[in-house]
C-alpha cells in the first residue's frame, strides 16, 4: 500500500534516517520503537506528506486517505463538540455534491453506450461505494458512538471546545481522524491523554478498522494488544519484526548477541591476518603475499554491533520514616467546582505499607482527591492524614511547575538538606543528567527530562507516604519499569492515579474506583478490575440497544443490580480472600519459626546482635497485622 524506498533524512549534514526501505500493508498493525530522538516522529511526518525527504521516495496509490495524529496540534475553536467533530464529514459533503452533479449529466445525457456514458456510471456506483463505507447514512449516529467510546458523554455535545483541555481536545481530533475511515492510521502517542477506559475502547475499534495503522507509544500494553509487527530505528537504520512489542525485545537481543558473536570472530581473524602481514612484510619473497593480506583487509566489510542505548535510571527511594499504622481516614468525604458536583460521601481508610490506586474516567475526581489529601483544595467532609505521616506530593503536571530559568542542578540542590547535600551530583546521575546536563536550564529541557528532574525531588527526604498523579507522563518504557521497580521495593505508603496498566499491574492490589459521584472500593489488582468494567460494559451495550422508554425516576433508583457484574465482583472477593488466607498462613508459618530460634537459649544468644533478624521479624508480625485486617474487611464484604 505505501512503499518507502531508500529514503534519507539530513539535518545540519547529520543523516537521521539513512537509506531506510519498508512497505506497508493493507491491514498491518505495526509499532515503530527506538530510543527517543531516534526518528520515529519524523517518520509518521513523512508518511503524512508533513515533510519531505532528502533523498528517496515515499510511493502510495492514488486516491489514498491517510488519518494522521501528532503529539502537538493546534485546535481549532469556536464551535460545539459534536459541530467541530462533524467536520470530520468533509467528505462526504464533496462526494454529494459530485454525486449531483453526475446525476444531472446521467438524466440530460443519451449517449448511453459511449464511453464516456460508462466512465459516469462507474464514477457513480464508486461514490455510492464510498459513501456507504463512510457511514453517510447515519452519519450523526457514528458522530455519538465514536465521541462516547472516547469518554464523552451527551451533556457535552454542546459544549464549546475551547471549555475543554488539551487532552480532551485531543481527543476531538482523534474522533474526527477515526470517523474519516482513513485507508492508513498514523498515530503518535495516541493515550497520552486517554484514560483506561477510554485507551480499552481504542483498542477494540482497533480490532475491526480495516485499514493499516503505524503508531508510536510508550504504553506497553497497548502496544501488545494493538501491533503485531514492529519496526525498530536504530542507527539511522530500520529493523522489521514481525511481532508485537514484548516479543521484540526478546528477537532485538538475540540480534545483538549475534552482531557481538559475529564481531569478536571478524577481529579474531583480522588479529590474525595483521600477525601474518607484520612476518612476512619484510620478506621480500613473501613480501607479494602480505600485500595481498593487506588488501584483503581493505576489502573486508567490519561487522558493525548496533549502538544500543543501554542508559536508563537507577534509583531507590530513601527508607520512610516511621508512621503510625493508619496513614489515612477519608469519611463523608466531597468535591464541587460551583455548581458542578465531581463526586460525595467518600469512606475509606488506607493502613501502613499499601499501595493503593486510584482509577476511573477523567474528570471523575481522581486528581481532585489526590489535592484534598494533600490539603490543596477546600472539600466536603474528613480526610485525615495519620500520625507522624511524612508526605511527598508528585502532581499530575509536576514537571511544568519546575522554574525553568533554574538549571538542573539549582533545582534539587536548593530543596537538598543535611548530609543529602553533599549527594547531589550523585542523586542526578541516577536520572540520567551527568556531566554538562546538570547546568541545563529547565527550560531547554524535553518532556521526558523535566519527568525525570521532577520524580528526583521525591527522593530528598524520607517521605512514608507518596502521593503519585500520572507519574509516567513522559516517561520512555524503559524509565517506566525502573520507576516500577522503585515502588515495588518501596516500604513506605502508595497512593497513585495512573493510566497505565502495565505499571499498575504488580503494585497496586486495592483500587477506588471514581465513576459517576461515586467512590467505590475494588479489593482486586488492575486486570482483575478491568474484567469487571469489561463485564459491565458489555451490559451497558445491551441495555442500549434496547428500546428506550420513559421510566419513573422512583423504578430507576430500586431497579436491582445486574446478577453478571454482582457474581464477577464476588468471584473477586472470594479469589482476594483465598490469597489474604494463603499468605496469612504463609507469615503465621514464618513466625512460628522464628519464635523457636528465640526459643533455644543457644540460637537467642546468637541472634541478639543480629539487627537483620529482629528486623525482618518485626516486619512479619506487621504484615501479619495488615494481613488480618484485609481479611476481615474481605469477610465483611462478601458477607453483606
Amino acid at each position: 500500500m505505501i512503499s518507502v524506498n531508500s529514503v534519507t533524512v539530513a539535518f545540519g549534514g547529520f543523516n537521521l534516517l539513512d537509506s531506510i526501505s519498508f512497505l506497508i500493508n493493507s491491514k498491518d498493525r505495526i509499532g515503530l520503537a527506538g530510543k527517543n530522538g531516534a526518528g520515529k516522529s519524523t517518520l509518521l511526518k513523512l508518511l503524512a506528506g508533513e515533510q519531505s525527504p532528502t533523498k528517496g521516495e515515499i510511493a502510495c496509490p492514488n486516491g489514498l486517505k491517510i488519518g494522521y495524529l501528532p503529539q502537538d496540534m493546534i485546535h481549532q475553536h469556536g464551535r460545539s463538540v459534536f459541530e467541530e467533530t462533524e467536520t470530520a464529514f468533509n467528505e462526504i459533503q464533496i462526494l454529494e455534491k459530485k454525486l449531483e452533479d453526475i446525476n444531472q449529466q446521467l438524466e440530460t445525457r443519451t449517449d448511453y453506450e459511449s464511453a464516456a456514458y460508462m466512465r459516469l456510471i462507474e464514477e457513480q456506483t464508486e461514490i455510492y461505494s464510498r459513501l456507504d463505507m463512510i457511514g453517510a447514512a447515519n452519519k450523526n449516529e457514528e458522530i455519538e458512538k465514536i465521541l462516547k467510546g472516547l469518554g464523552f458523554e451527551r451533556k457535552d455535545f454542546d459544549r464549546q471546545t475551547a471549555e475543554f483541555s488539551g487532552g480532551w481536545r485531543m481527543r476531538i481530533e482523534l474522533a474526527k481522524i477515526l470517523l474519516q475511515k482513513p485507508h492508513i492510521l498514523l498515530l503518535d502517542e495516541p493515550t497520552n491523554h486517554l484514560d483506561i477506559e477510554a485507551i480499552i475502547w481504542l483498542e477494540e475499534f482497533m480490532e475491526t478498522f480495516p485499514g493499516a495503522v503505524m503508531l508510536i507509544s510508550h504504553d506497553k500494553t497497548f502496544l501488545d494488544n494493538v501491533t503485531s509487527r514492529t519496526i525498530e530505528i536504530v542507527n539511522q537504520k530500520t529493523y522489521d519484526y514481525k511481532t508485537n512489542y514484548s516479543h521484540y525485545l526478546v528477537l532485538r537481543q538475540e540480534r545483538i548477541e549475534q552482531q557481538e558473536n559475529a564481531a569478536k570472530n571478524q577481529q579474531k581473524i583480522i588479529n590474525q591476518t595483521e600477525v601474518l602481514i607484520d612476518k612476512y612484510r619484510a620478506k621480500a619473497s613473501k613480501a607479494s603475499f602480505a600485500q595481498s593480506l593487506i588488501k584483503k583487509l581493505d576489502r573486508m566489510e567490519k561487522v558493525e554491533v548496533d549502538d544500543m542505548d543501554t542508559s536508563v535510571m537507577r534509583f531507590r527511594f530513601p527508607q520512610p520514616a516511621h508512621s503510625g499504622k493508619i496513614v489515612l481516614t477519608v469519611e463523608d468525604a466531597g468535591k464541587k467546582y460551583g455548581d458542578k458536583r465531581i463526586f460525595s460521601d467518600a469512606r475509606f481508610i488506607i493502613t501502613k505499607g499499601e499501595k493503593i490506586g486510584l482509577v476511573g474516567r477523567n474528570g471523575e475526581g481522581k486528581s481532585t482527591m489526590m489535592k484534598m489529601i494533600a490539603k490543596k483544595v477546600d472539600h466536603e467532609g474528613t480526610v485525615q492524614i495519620g500520625h507522624s505521616v511524612l508526605m511527598g506530593y508528585f502532581e499530575q503536571d509536576q514537571e511544568e511547575k519546575l522554574d525553568p530559568k533554574k538549571t538542573v542542578f539549582e533545582t534539587i540542590d536548593e530543596l537538598a538538606v543535611g548530609e543529602v547535600r553533599k549527594q547531589v551530583r550523585g542523586l542526578l546521575g541516577s536520572f540520567l543528567f551527568g556531566g554538562d546536563d546538570i547546568d541545563k536550564k529547565v527550560q531547554v529541557l524535553s518532556g521526558g527530562e523535566r519527568g525525570r528532574l521532577a520524580l528526583c525531588k521525591l527522593l530528598l527526604e524520607p517521605y512514608n507516604l507518596l502521593l503519585m498523579d500520572e507519574p509516567t507522563n513522559h516517561l520512555d518504557i524503559r524509565s517506566k519499569e525502573v520507576l516500577k521497580s522503585a515502588l515495588q521495593d518501596y516500604e513506605g505508603t502508595v497512593i497513585m492515579v495512573s493510566h497505565d496498566r502495565d505499571f499498575m499491574k504488580g503494585i497496586c492490589d486495592r483500587l477506588f474506583e471514581f465513576r459517576d459521584g461515586k467512590v467505590r472500593e475494588h479489593l482486586c489488582d488492575i486486570e482483575e478490575f478491568m474484567q469487571l468494567r469489561k463485564v459491565e460494559r458489555l451490559n451497558e451495550l445491551d441495555l442500549d440497544k434496547k428500546p428506550k422508554v420513559e421510566v419513573p425516576k422512583q423504578e430507576v433508583v430500586n431497579k436491582k443490580p445486574d446478577t453478571s457484574a454482582v457474581d464477577a465482583e464476588k468471584k473477586q472477593l472470594q479469589n482476594k480472600l483465598k490469597k489474604t488466607e494463603d499468605t496469612i498462613e504463609k507469615l503465621e508459618l514464618e513466625i512460628k519459626q522464628a519464635d523457636e530460634k528465640l526459643a533455644d537459649q543457644a540460637n537467642y544468644e546468637k541472634l541478639m546482635n543480629d539487627q537483620v533478624f529482629f528486623s525482618n521479624y518485626s516486619k512479619l508480625k506487621h504484615q501479619l497485622e495488615i494481613e488480618l485486617t484485609k481479611w476481615e474487611e474481605l469477610s465483611n464484604k462478601l458477607n453483606s
